[in-house]
């Protein structure tokens, strides 16, 4: 995944972080997601994260609490109960199948789900999709969703999540730094 298009997307999701103005904690909402076994013998390079409730309790010990970054993805990271990450690039315009998509889809319905940002540029032939779980108050799940003709990516966030503190993981726990925006 090149680093141009690695920040387009977190910088999407910081986008739609700040414009949900939630601060709040709550339980997650959990997100199955598919094998994507097929994308993944067809990838020519791949990235599989899943941090668990635990991994992510472990991964935060190697943040140091005295280091201002580190005290803020500690923060951001309280509270969440997993992240998983698929991102998959192929050497050559790939079609995602359908049936994994779909899959992936079905579990973004209301009234838990809520799709917060769609974009589509016709000249880059890419998608953009952000769903949001969330109450009133609280946010329970953040999916992004991005589609390009030689990438596919999913980003999975659920648990007690304070999304005026998410941009803090940026630099931490292999989330890429954000470039300064204008």
């Amino acid at each position: 995944m090149s680093c141009a298009r690695r920040s387009v997307g977190w910088r999407t999701l910081c986008a739609a972080s700040a414009a949900a103005c939630l601060s709040s904690l709550a339980s997650g909402a959990e997100l199955r997601l598919p094998a994507f076994d097929s994308l993944r013998a067809k990838a020519s390079d791949s990235v599989v994260i899943s941090l668990d409730a635990d991994m992510l309790k472990l991964a935060g010990q190697f943040l140091d609490p005295a280091d201002p970054g580190d005290a803020n993805a500690r923060a951001a990271i309280r509270g969440l109960t997993s992240i998983y990450v698929r991102s998959f690039s192929f050497e050559k315009p790939y079609q995602v199948p359908s049936t994994e998509i779909a899959t992936l889809r079905s579990q973004l319905a209301a009234p838990l789900w809520q799709r917060v940002v769609q974009t589509h540029s016709e000249a880059d032939h890419s998608d953009v999709d952000i769903y949001l779980a969330a109450d009133t108050e609280h946010a329970q799940g953040l999916v992004i969703i991005v589609t390009e003709p030689r990438e596919f990516t999913v980003v999975s966030i659920s648990g007690a999540i304070d999304l005026a503190r998410l941009h803090s993981l940026q630099g931490h726990l292999g989330v890429p730094r954000l470039p300064a925006t204008k």
